[in-house]
């Protein structure tokens, strides 16, 4: 098992998106949410992301301050369509896993 990555910290946030809609209208805009997390990937400000287990929503780790995030996923098709509601919670990243760790600053 590898060692933690450890430096000073970096800001990140965990947002955990839930649906208000039903799964239908979800799907239906399935496909804008992709192209937004794979803006988002592209830009460097994901992490990682992925479906709640049961799929109630979902998960979406962020690199940057918790005003950063909240402009970010205000743009989320989910959110700005009102399928979803957001809460982010910010934190201090000081340890990561080695291939995460090029991400603390």
């Amino acid at each position: 098992m590898s060692e933690p990555f450890a430096r000073p910290g970096a800001h990140m946030c965990i947002v955990s998106l839930t649906y208000g809609g039903d799964l239908d209208a979800i799907d239906a805009a399935m496909s804008d949410h992709v192209d937004w997390l794979a803006d988002g990937y592209a830009n460097g400000r994901f992490v990682a992301s992925g479906r709640k287990q049961p799929r109630s929503g979902g998960i979406i780790i962020v690199v940057g301050s918790k005003s950063v995030t909240e402009e970010l996923i205000a743009t989320d098709p989910f959110v700005a369509r009102g399928l979803a509601t957001a809460e982010i919670i910010p934190f201090t990243a000081s340890m990561a896993a080695l291939p995460l760790g090029d991400l603390l600053s």
